[in-house]
């Protein structure tokens, strides 16, 4: 087979190719994931249709279907496909493609020059595309990993398309899987594979968004199953866990234990238990537990538990949560550990969590009072007359800068909510807060005189 082919439905045998390879979608209805870019009547999925296609470059991460993309599309547009590998190529080899496609644009074959890892190029391998991708020799189709902005030069990638493609989800791997389970011709349908849709999840939550890794996973475990006397391989978690050489831990996301564990996770920052927040901080997270989740849930424990005791324990599991999105798993489990030992050593104070409770329960049990009028501003004559703004005090004005004004409804004056400790920075605001009550209550007393 020489370097230029259309690529048919089925233009390779299937024996002796890995299962990620067999199964890749041949259409685009096939296709998983990147509806954004591919469902019904989305542009790239239009022109795809239409076969109107630019110079393109695919970025995403690995295993989220950027080379099967490029294939479908030439398959769907017939025409020449050259995968060129950034890895191995060198000027000299696109000199010789670029070559070969200006001679079959003669006649009137397009190719398509699909690069993996386009940004492991040079400026020089760069640049020797861009002529022809400015003459339309070829439809350049590129394939990276990385930030296109920081890798690709200026003048190639303003003649490119960029397509963000985003990794495969929880669900969307496991569909794959059983679609690889199913398939009589291309994947494992032969084989009388039996496997829990537990382990089914477990490969996709460790195939972490690569449908590859996880067809990858999938077949070391049908294949290395021993069949039984019916012919079944019946899979294991002992097996899955000699393939992943990594023990299972007993979880459900949504059951019994998911509670148990969190509710574990919240007691033990309550009760400032550094060490214990941190082992069931790693029992979740090693158990496939969506880290997102738990970071909101300390951001709850940060308002619950800690409030103004320390402010900026909220800041921190904000930052933590930030930390994660930013640079994933498994090195952004230590933001969110980070976040668990500092709430649990951080001073605690729940004057906040029951100061809220007491005025949702004040809101149920009264009447929803007007705002008094001094604390409504007069912004038409009319309101003035009426007494919007009447007897408010500017407290700027006030040597203080306190006066004893009625900020709550009439009918709850007086009302404390919001009652302070004695614990970390809240000691100051409770000291402040006694400092403010004090000048009220004499500025009341000098105003009655």
């Amino acid at each position: 087979m020489g370097l230029f082919r259309t690529i048919e439905a089925e233009d390779e045998p299937l024996a002796g190719r890995p299962l990620a390879d067999r199964m890749r979608p041949q259409t685009l209805d096939e296709f998983v994931g990147q509806e954004e870019l591919l469902g019904p009547g989305k542009p790239l999925r239009t022109q795809i249709e239409r076969d109107e296609l630019g110079s393109m470059l695919l970025w995403g991460p690995p295993g989220c279907g950027k080379t099967t993309l490029a294939r479908i599309i030439a398959r769907k547009t017939r025409s020449e496909f050259v995968p060129f590998s950034a890895v191995l190529s060198g000027i000299k080899e696109i000199k010789e493609v670029m070559a070969k496609a200006q001679a079959a644009r003669r006649y009137g074959r397009r190719t398509i020059v699909f690069v993996d890892e386009v940004h492991r190029f040079n400026r020089a391998q760069q640049d020797a595309f861009l002529p022809h991708v400015e003459a339309g020799n070829i439809l350049l189709i590129g394939a990276t990993t990385e930030n296109p902005s920081f890798e690709m030069i200026a003048a190639l990638l303003s003649r490119m398309k960029v397509y963000v493609l985003h990794a495969h989800t929880q669900e969307q791997v496991v569909l794959l899987l059983r679609r690889a389970l199913a398939d009589a011709e291309r994947g494992l349908g032969n084989e009388l594979v039996e496997i829990s849709d537990e382990i089914l999840e477990r490969i996709a939550i460790v195939a972490n968004g690569d449908a590859r890794a996880g067809y990858n996973t999938l077949e070391a475990l049908a294949l290395g199953t021993e069949p039984d006397t019916q012919g079944r391989r019946i899979v294991s978690r002992e097996r899955l866990e000699d393939v992943l050489q990594k023990r299972l831990l007993p979880y459900d996301k949504s059951g019994e234990e998911h509670y148990n564990l969190i509710s574990a996770l919240h007691k033990s920052v309550r009760n400032s238990d550094p060490d214990a927040a941190l082992y069931w901080l790693a029992r979740m997270l090693e158990s496939g537990e969506d880290p997102l989740y738990i970071a909101r849930r300390m951001v709850r424990m940060a308002s619950e538990d800690i409030g103004l005791a320390e402010p900026g324990a909220l800041a921190v599991t904000i930052a933590a949560k930030d930390a994660f999105d930013f640079i994933g798993p498994p090195e952004g489990y230590l933001a969110l550990a980070q976040a668990a030992v500092y709430l649990s050593l951080a001073p605690k104070s729940n004057a906040l969590y029951r100061g809220y409770g007491e005025v949702r329960q004040d809101l149920q049990k009264t009447i929803a009072e007007p705002v008094p009028l001094h604390l409504r501003n007069a912004v038409t004559g009319l309101m003035g007359n009426i007494g919007y703004g009447k007897g408010y005090q500017y407290a700027h004005d006030a040597q203080e800068k306190v006066t004893d004004m009625t900020c709550l409804p009439y009918g709850l004056s007086g009302r404390e909510y919001y009652k302070p400790t004695d614990q970390g920075f809240e000691a100051r605001i409770r000291q402040r807060l006694e400092e403010i009550r004090r000048i009220q209550k004499r500025t009341s007393g000098e105003n009655c005189q």
